[in-house]
Parts: C-alpha cells; structure tokens; sequence
C-alpha cells in the first residue's frame, strides 16, 4: 500500500477498531496479526527479524573516526540524506550528559562543564549508496547535552534537540557555563564540526523532536515529560529558522488533557479542533514554558516525544499516554493555512503486545508505521513495531540486548531501514521485501 493510500483508510479504519470494541482485548494475545511474519531468532543476539530481512551494522561504540574521534555512546535520533554523487549520510544524535565520555577531545563546541566541552552532539556517517560501506565518519557537533531525537527539514539539515533544560544555578547544572534546552540545526553536508548557534526563538525545553511541513516551513516539536504540551514554531522566514519566530502551543477545542489517564477525554478515532496559542518569554529561564502553555490553554500531552511528518499530517507519539499508559499517537490533520487544523488519535496501546512506550515514529514504504520501543521500567525487550492500516500493531523486530532501539529512518529510495541500538551504541541498516507485507493469519503469543 502507498503512503496516500495508508492515510486516506486510516481513519475509517481506526474508528471501526475503536467501536468494535477491538480495543477491548488487553493483554490477551491475539488470534489475528498481521506483518511480515514470525520473528526468526538472530544467532548473533541482536536483532531478531522476519525471514528474508537481515541486518549488518555499520557503526559501533568506539569505530575510529577519520576526525581522530572515536564513535561515541547513546545514539539517539537519526536522519538520512542523500548528498548526491552516489553517497548517503546519516546524521546521528548522541545522548550524552556531562559525565560521559565524548570519544575523544574537540575544539568548537556549545557549552562547557568545570571549562571542559560537554560531550553531546552529532555524528556524521557518510556511505556508499549502493554498497552501504562507510566512507567517511565525524563529530558534527559538539558541547551540547543529551541530544535526543530531532527531525529532517526539506532543506537539507538536521534539527537536534537536547533533552535538558539546565543550566547555571539550575538542578544538574553545575559547573555549566551556558543554559541548555536548544534546538540547533546540523548542515547534512557539513563536512566537520560546525559552529554551534542555539535556535533560541524555538523555546527552552525538554525537546524531544521535531518535523517541519514542507508545505508552510511550520515547525511541530515535542517535549518529553509527563505534562508536556505540542509546539509549533512559525519562521519569520520559512527555511531559515535563526532568523527567529514565533512559538505557540497546540490547544484542542473542549479538552485540555488529552493523557486519557483519569478519564477518557479523547477515544480512538475521535477528533478535536485545534487552535495555537502564542507563548511568551520563550528562553524560559526556569523551564516554566509548558506551565505558561497550559496556564494559557494549552492541552496536556504525556511525554511527547517521536514526530513525523506525512502528507499534510503529523503523527506524534506520546511514550506513556492512555489508560493503560503504553503509549498513544496522534495524528495532527494539518490545514493549507494553518488555522484550522485538527488532531485524532490515531491509535492507544492497550497490550504490550501491540506497543510498550512507543517512542520514534516513521512511515516505511508500504504505509505502515514503524514505531521504537523505549520501554526502561522492566526487563523485557524493546521491539520495533509497525501499525497496519486496520489499526493491529505487529512485531517487525525484537532487540535480544537490554538498550533502546532509537533513530527509525529510511534511505531515500526506501530500501533500507537504518535504526540505533542506543547503548553500546550500534547502527544498523536493515534490508528486506519491505513492499511484501504479509496479511495473512498468524499466532502471536
């Protein structure tokens, strides 16, 4: 199925699941799944896949760098480019904190910690298009903390978020010369470590990540906390973002919290009017932003974190939302204009069989959602999960190590799926029959 096709049947879909009472089923396994069937166990204890997809990893903790650096830890978000040429690049956020090692010392950074450069940031990894061999890796940016997820523009650049709004004076923030909590943008064909410039105007928050409308330049970015709200930021200029702008948050018409954990406000398929209200005083020194957003009206959303951008719609993954608290998505309906647009909920986990704190979010070629796990509050292992059309979520691949899958992208041509196991840090590139999907019945137990 064609990504068109995929969301003009979604919502009809969805709606039908949720007054069938499909939803209704909890933790029993299901007697019908659908996806490209049984997870084959990988000798190797990594990733287990369904038969005729493999995996090879093209980046690990410690490679050596052509920059005299070695891969860093805790990779995160990821995006993918095509520089031409024949040659790919990955751009590849690390969620490091001031503690952790940088994989080797740099000299142009954002902030410090006790005169020493923090150590998160980006990685570049050029590759062969064809063969997938690395030619080139590098530290793309530095000084900065806990890049977590982030977001391709239509421009060619990588949005990398920190995940910590902290500071001098602040909690975690000693020692710290600068205030963190940024968005900055990565150049895909940078060639080295690029002077880093906070997008100051896009707010001071737990960012998350973020996807631009290619059709507006609006940019939609997430926040991971519990009473997190959904942000959009209107460029004074689309297409340059430091030349600032404004940020609002998203208020839904008669319902300003949308968590469904006391109380369901929003059901599966339902859909409310949206309307963006403008926040003040967005550097936000005490981290105070969401709190102004929801003292203005703003709807609560829990632990916004993965965001991608579809046709004319984004799709917003909120890691511990609904009544059971697995995870939700929504689907923000976006309008030519910008002043009328709508969110759904697109779909609530209420099985961990179907998805356990979904986090990054991405289409594959046939349609499908592909969400990654992030489940921490036990020992289980986190899957990648694709969401089919009829609203059943299936397993498309298992992690046998005890990390986060992280950074779902596709290359270009759609042919390979490249991911991140977080920690040790490994980069994987997936291949396989992506446009044979498998509808017919299976056991899932």
């Amino acid at each position: 199925m064609r990504r068109r096709s995929f969301l003009a049947a979604t919502g009809a879909a969805f709606t039908a699941l949720s007054t069938s009472g499909a939803y209704a089923r909890a933790d029993r396994s299901f007697s019908r799944a659908i996806g490209y069937g049984k997870l084959v166990q990988d000798p190797k204890g990594v990733l287990d896949l369904p038969l005729g997809f493999s995996y090879r990893v093209i980046s690990s903790l410690g490679d050596a760098m052509t920059d005299g650096a070695t891969v860093p830890d805790k990779a995160d978000g990821m995006g993918c480019f095509d520089l031409g040429d024949g040659r790919l690049v990955l751009v590849r956020n690390h969620e490091l904190v001031p503690r952790d090692a940088s994989g080797g010392d740099f000299k142009l950074g954002f902030g410090a910690k006790d005169g020493v450069l923090v150590p998160g940031g980006t990685t570049h990894i050029i590759l062969d298009r064809k063969s997938l061999e690395v030619i080139d890796q590098f530290r793309s940016l530095g000084g900065t903390i806990r890049n977590c997820s982030g977001g391709v523009t239509p421009w060619g650049s990588w949005l990398t978020c920190e995940e910590s709004a902290t500071g001098p004076g602040q909690k975690y923030g000693e020692g710290l010369n600068k205030n963190h909590g940024w968005v900055f943008e990565v150049p895909a064909a940078a060639t080295g470590l690029i002077d880093p410039k906070p997008l100051v105007a896009m707010g001071r928050f737990n960012h998350e990540a973020a996807c631009v409308d290619p059709a507006t330049g609006f940019v939609y970015l997430t926040e991971d906390r519990d009473d997190s709200v959904l942000y959009r930021f209107i460029p004074a200029v689309p297409g340059e973002l430091s030349r600032g702008g404004r940020l609002q948050a998203m208020k839904v018409e008669g319902i300003p919290d949308l968590r469904n954990w006391k109380d369901i406000s929003m059901a599966v398929g339902a859909a409310g009017k949206v309307s963006w209200i403008d926040l003040d005083s967005v550097e936000a020194p005490k981290d105070e932003l969401r709190y102004q957003a929801a003292w203005k009206g703003a709807s609560l959303v829990a632990r916004g974190e993965g965001i991608h951008m579809g046709e004319g719609e984004a799709y917003v993954c909120s890691t511990s939302g609904g009544t059971r608290k697995l995870g939700q998505i929504f689907r923000v309906k976006l309008s030519p204009d910008g002043n009328s647009d709508r969110v759904e909920l697109f779909f609530e986990s209420v099985s961990k069989h179907q998805f356990d704190y979904g986090d990054n979010v991405v289409v594959a070629p046939n349609g499908h959602l592909v969400v990654c796990e992030d489940q921490y509050t036990e020992v289980v292992d986190n899957h990648l999960r694709g969401i089919a059309p009829d609203g059943h979520a299936y397993p498309l691949a298992r992690l046998r190590l005890q990390t986060e899958l992280a950074g779902a992208c596709f290359s270009p041509d759609g042919q390979t799926l490249f991911v991140n196991v977080q920690a040790p840090t490994k980069t994987l590139a997936i291949t396989g029959p992506w446009n044979s999907f498998n509808a017919k019945t299976i056991v899932v137990s």
